[in-house]
């Protein structure tokens, strides 16, 4: 386990456990499930998903082996899990981050996360949805879908390690998104811009490839 995944696999572990014993719902071998509509404080399980049914309000939201899914109009603080992915429903607003260590993380028409999204190993997906904080990742393909908004710019980093690989991501700027803050890239990508996009910030590491349609081609 690289170091950032050992600091996330801890932070996320204290977390855990502090829900587990605080005024929310948590379990130590199992899922847990916060019904529609209803609020509560924070959220966890230690082996086991956790699944936030729609117009629920919660604290934080975290799991260490396990999928964290929130349905749609869900309020949350933030969303943690270290091997599991992320799923972020319709209209749903995190006010802090999200993050994964080993999954991948879909973000939803309308979904709304005012801090980072962040992981390791996954896919990172958007669709017509918006991230306050930049996107960050390691080994992940990023799709920031069709009308999608980033603030903070993307940064995928050198991997690291006895194993690290370098083969290339794909990162795809759909049509009319917007990339505030520039794009990073320490790895080799293949990275695909719309020709509707708007990107401000200086893109380092990467040559775009522009694209017309929905879709790129290859």
């Amino acid at each position: 386990m690289s170091h950032r995944a050992f600091a996330a696999f801890s932070a996320v572990w204290l977390l855990t456990f502090g829900a587990v014993s605080g005024c929310g719902a948590g379990s130590v071998n199992g899922p847990v499930t916060v019904s529609s509509g209803q609020k509560t404080g924070d959220v966890a399980s230690v082996n086991g998903s956790v699944t936030i049914e729609d117009g629920a309000t919660i604290g934080s939201a975290a799991s260490v082996n396990g999928a964290v899914s929130l349905g749609s109009k869900v309020t949350a603080d933030s969303v943690k899990t270290v091997n599991g992915r992320v799923e972020i429903g319709d209209a749903t607003h995190v006010t802090g981050g999200v993050m994964t260590v080993n999954g991948g993380i879909d973000l939803e028409n309308g979904a709304d996360v005012a801090g980072r999204v962040t992981n390791v190993n996954g896919a990172i997906r958007l669709t017509a949805a918006h991230i306050g904080g930049g996107i960050k990742t390691v080994n992940g393909a990023i799709d920031v879908g069709a009308g999608s908004r980033v603030e903070g710019g993307i940064h995928v980093e050198r991997p690291n390690g006895m194993n690290a690989t370098f083969n290339e991501v794909r990162v795809v700027i759909g049509p009319n998104a917007v990339i505030s803050g520039g794009m990073k890239f320490e790895r080799p990508v293949k990275l695909y811009v719309s020709d509707s996009a708007q990107i401000s910030g200086a893109v380092e590491g990467a040559e775009a490839t522009k694209f017309s349609g929905d879709r790129p081609s290859n």
